[in-house]
């Protein structure tokens, strides 16, 4: 694994233990803080948390200059890909049993973070991509409960970052302690229909610090896959460009957790 300039392996692997720590006081034991009525920090917290998050960003931030060359793009997106719909089509229940599995009651998983042109498709696999680190991918799985995901995600994703492998896994943890689940979603007890603007608007009420428009939905088939949030190189939320996608969908099911 490439270091920060200076960095021995054992601060970058306390880095990311420093940023599993303090995610964790605002996710539930899948990783995630779905619970309905659930803050995303304690008050009496918020501040050492988010002191310790800026100290993490800054970190991460810096390392983009020290990792690899990456590609050209304009912002990341970051992918939450809706588990009870992945884990319905064929096959993928008995692949993914971290994941799948009946009694895991897992809505969002991070699917990844990706960078992304404002215009046209975001630049992938952008070069030779070493294995990621034991270290990391067992840091990554309250979020990203596979370790295949993990080296996927770096290879294609992670290599256009720039950034070295613990500051990339440190920002997609960072992104994702800053997206707060809306009740109206974490406590979906059955099968329903929602439209995707229903949806986005339950992101934005639960995220009132994004800007509008910084949430995006996708589907397949007529079916929830994916929240998609959007935030600049810096990981502040923005609002989506175009290039983030959109469900045309009027109306589109949302599978309950299992």
């Amino acid at each position: 694994m490439k270091l920060y300039h200076g960095e021995s392996a054992g601060e970058s692997e306390q880095m990311m233990n420093d940023v599993c720590a303090a995610a964790s006081s605002g996710f539930n034991d899948s990783g995630f803080n779905d619970r309905p009525g659930a803050g995303r920090f304690a008050t009496s917290r918020g501040l050492a948390l988010g002191a310790l998050f800026a100290v993490l960003l800054a970190g991460a931030i810096a390392a983009q200059e020290r990792g690899q060359a990456g590609g050209r793009f304009d912002y990341f997106v970051l992918s939450l890909s809706w588990a009870p719909e992945f884990c319905d089509q064929p096959g993928e229940a008995a692949r993914n049993p971290q994941e799948c599995a009946a009694g895991r009651n897992i809505g969002f998983i991070v699917h990844g973070l990706w960078p992304e042109a404002e215009q046209g498709r975001g630049p992938e696999s952008c070069g030779p991509a070493k294995s990621v680190s034991r270290g990391i991918v067992n840091s990554m799985l309250g979020s990203m409960p596979s370790a295949g995901l993990i080296q996927h995600e770096w290879a294609s994703h992670g290599t256009c970052s720039g950034m070295t492998q613990s500051a990339y896994f440190t920002s997609v943890l960072l992104a994702r302690a800053a997206v707060q689940i809306p009740v109206q979603v974490s406590s979906i007890s059955e099968t329903v229909r929602e439209s995707p603007k229903q949806i986005e608007g339950e992101f934005e009420g639960a995220n009132p610090s994004f800007p509008k428009s910084a949430f995006r939905v996708a589907c397949r088939n007529g079916a929830l896959t994916e929240v998609r949030a959007c935030f600049d190189k810096n990981l502040k939320a923005m609002s989506c460009a175009p290039s983030a996608g959109e469900c045309a969908a009027t109306s589109m099911t949302i599978r309950q957790p299992r």
